[in-house]
């Protein structure tokens, strides 16, 4: 079955004024929609038609740049969409086990915060930052060129994303043109911080929602 170009779970202007209407709109009508039939044009007619997105990602290795590229532009761009809310922003609560992970593998959130900017803000050109489960569940900050991800088998650290931001330039530029530290700080806004945590509980125990 082909793969299908997710709705967003808000309206495009929902996430303004940190991130505007305009940029949502292009970004999801266009850019992720292009991802997906792309997508479905380089798997057409092949077994990667029968396997889920997360399984064609770990082994990206044998198959063609174009599976690498939109597979990856695809999964991503879902994931973003997914841990970002109009009633995000702020800190997780204490009750979350995402809290707790952070704490302890951080030391606090502000730590997380400048360690979490600074990979989105030092990564040149293209690409994404991200937040991680490793196989024990602990969390690590990593980035990624282009559309690759670290369930990809060749990333240069392996793990479960459960917090992404685009940092490619069609992400933010019409508002903040060339300002990524502003459009990085402007992210903290509006995370979905239960969604991030949902996706940590459910890390390493098979769960997929795409």
């Amino acid at each position: 079955m082909a793969f299908q170009l997710p709705d967003l779970p808000y309206a495009y202007d929902a996430l303004e004024p940190h991130i505007d209407a305009r940029t949502m709109e292009i970004h999801h009508s266009k850019h992720h929609a292009g991802y997906t039939s792309k997508l479905n044009d380089a798997i057409k007619g092949t077994d990667l038609e029968k396997k889920s997105i997360k399984e064609i990602l770990a082994g990206v290795s044998k198959h063609s740049g174009a599976v690498r590229n939109n597979g990856g532009g695809f999964y991503n761009h879902s994931l973003f969409w997914s841990v970002m809310s109009p009633d995000g922003g702020g800190e997780p609560s204490e009750r979350m086990n995402i809290h707790k992970a952070i704490m302890r593998d951080f030391g606090s959130f502000d730590d997380f915060k400048k360690q979490f900017s600074d990979a989105a803000g030092t990564r040149f050109g293209s690409g994404w930052a991200w937040l991680c489960a490793d196989k024990n569940d602990k969390l690590f900050i990593t980035s990624t060129p282009n559309q690759d991800n670290p369930l990809m088998d060749v990333a240069d650290k392996q793990g479960t994303p459960i917090l992404g931001l685009d940092v490619w330039e069609h992400a933010y530029y019409l508002n903040y043109q060339n300002r990524r530290p502003d459009y990085i700080g402007a992210f903290f806004n509006v995370i979905n911080w239960a969604e991030v945590s949902e996706r940590y509980n459910n890390a390493n125990d098979g769960a997929s929602k795409f």
